[in-house]
């Protein structure tokens, strides 16, 4: 199930072109994550789970620039394979087009341990679209 929320970028976020810095766009992506995680898991996994970024690819569609109300938009498309599963993200502006287009791989860990564990499907289908 896909999951959504709203950020204004503020003057903090603005880099030396005048638009919201790529590394900001990468704290989004992770704070929207996790706001996934916790809305939409059951509360004793996310009391011993955590979720770690392997890896992101980003692709910068367009600017967005002081002041911009963004819409972001996460999903996961496939089963986790393993400790590992791919989502998906879209920032949008208010205009509905589209400023960033990201997948992301994440690894979920034990928290106590910091070990990977594996996703099981109990855990993964509040985030399937069959689940």
């Amino acid at each position: 199930m896909s999951f959504s929320h709203t950020v204004t970028a503020r003057p903090e976020h603005i880099d030396i072109l005048g638009h919201v810095n790529n590394a900001v766009w990468v704290q989004w992506i992770q704070d929207l994550a996790i706001a996934h995680w916790e809305a939409a898991a059951a509360p004793e996994h996310v009391d011993a789970y955590i979720w770690v970024v392997t890896r992101h690819e980003i692709d910068y569609l367009r600017p967005a620039l002081e002041g911009d109300v963004v819409t972001g938009t996460t999903w996961i498309e496939e089963p986790p394979r393993g400790a590992r599963f791919d989502r998906y993200m879209e920032f949008t502006g208010a205009d509905g087009k589209p400023c960033i287009r990201a997948k992301t791989t994440w690894a979920m860990l034990d928290t106590a341990s910091r070990r990977p564990v594996r996703v099981t499907p109990e855990i993964a289908a509040p985030f399937l679209a069959d689940g």
